[in-house]
């Protein structure tokens, strides 16, 4: 069976070879006589995958001890609200730094139950560059500052990792996280969407320092609440199973590839090959500037808007899928995340020099 290469933002590719695992245990797991998707989460066979999983993602992501690692539900944009009720506490103001779409979306949330500090923005240079962080202008009375370090849209990302000082650092990794090594000391709270480095779609993982459970508002929902879940590894309620099972699958693929340091290699090699094509083409081109250039998520620009339905077509009939710009930006977008083979990105290389020498 032929694959394409599939670049999508999210849900994005898995490996061939978790899918195949996922495929030959699909009816018995390990002669349980039970797909993953009909056992209960309380059993012994599923508390064993939960608890593999979790610690391969400590080990993958250096998780030190005294941070509790979450299996929740509803996704990224879920932890838009669920971040400022656990963790605003007595105080009523929280920092965000606007550098796109989803750090639009995170704001405009907290501000349902925050004042929220826009402590910088990238907006008045068009989301193309980060502004110095000596720039920005926090609240010394603000409870945590959240940034998103990679806006999987725009195709901009932080080259740095925030300074707050004694102020929890909150960031959204759904893009980024497991791509390359991490000091998670260095955070109060990370959480990630599973759709795009980890599994598929409705799964969000949370990595909070335990000191900042149990802050939560009164009116925070039971499921919403860090301790809570904490509490109850992640078993308050069914969780959802068969997403946890697959991430747990795509830890130990990330391990016998050499892990995060490994992996971190690999994705600097395919985005240095891709946006090097693109700076060596007149026909091609990125906006974004290129210190600040993702490693995830790379959109381009034809020279001829005109020809961006005849790109798409070209690329399909390649088996070259989900290349079309998101509708906010549009042009192009090559999302070439973990499970994205380096092979992968040199066919995208190969048919852009095919399109070019034909409609240039």
């Amino acid at each position: 069976m032929r694959r394409a290469y599939n670049f999508c933002a999210g849900p994005a590719t898995l490996p061939e070879s978790v899918l195949q695992q996922a495929s030959d245990e699909m009816l018995n797991w390990r002669g349980s006589g039970m797909s993953v998707m009909e056992m209960s989460h309380r059993s012994d066979e599923f508390v064993a995958i939960a608890e593999a999983a979790e610690k391969d993602l400590r080990e993958l992501a250096g998780v030190p001890d005294d941070y509790a690692v979450l299996f929740m539900q509803g996704g990224a944009s879920s932890q838009f609200a669920t971040v400022p009720l656990n963790l605003l506490g007595d105080r009523t103001s929280a920092d965000y730094i606007d550098t796109g779409i989803w750090s639009q979306k995170a704001i405009a949330e907290a501000r349902r139950y925050a004042s929220v500090n826009v402590a910088a923005s990238s907006r008045a240079g068009g989301y193309v560059d980060i502004p110095d962080q000596d720039e920005w202008q926090p609240d010394p009375h603000a409870a945590y500052l959240h940034y998103t370090p990679n806006e999987t849209i725009g195709g901009l990302e932080f080259d740095f990792v925030p300074d707050s000082g004694d102020v929890p650092l909150v960031a959204d990794m759904s893009s980024t996280i497991l791509s390359r090594p991490l000091d998670v000391s260095r955070f109060g709270l990370i959480y990630a969407g599973a759709q795009k480095n980890i599994g598929p779609s409705g799964l969000v993982v949370v990595i909070v320092r335990r000191d900042l459970l149990g802050k939560a508002r009164k009116e925070t929902p039971t499921m919403m609440d860090y301790r809570v879940t904490a509490d109850h590894g992640s078993m308050y309620n069914t969780p959802s199973t068969y997403s946890w099972y697959l991430a747990g699958l795509v830890f130990q693929w990330l391990k016998e590839q050499g892990g995060v340091t490994a992996m971190g290699e690999t994705n600097a090699r395919k985005a240095r090959k891709l946006y090097g094509f693109i700076d060596r083409s007149d026909f091609y081109s990125n906006p974004i500037a290129p210190r600040f250039r993702s490693w995830m998520n790379v959109p381009f620009i034809l020279a001829d808007e005109a020809l961006n339905g005849a790109f798409v077509r070209g690329a399909e009939e390649r088996a070259l899928l989900n290349l079309k710009g998101h509708r906010s930006v549009g042009g192009m977008r090559a999302s070439i995340y973990n499970a994205m083979p380096e092979a992968g990105v040199d066919a995208l290389i190969d048919y852009m020099t095919v399109f070019e020498k034909e409609r240039a």
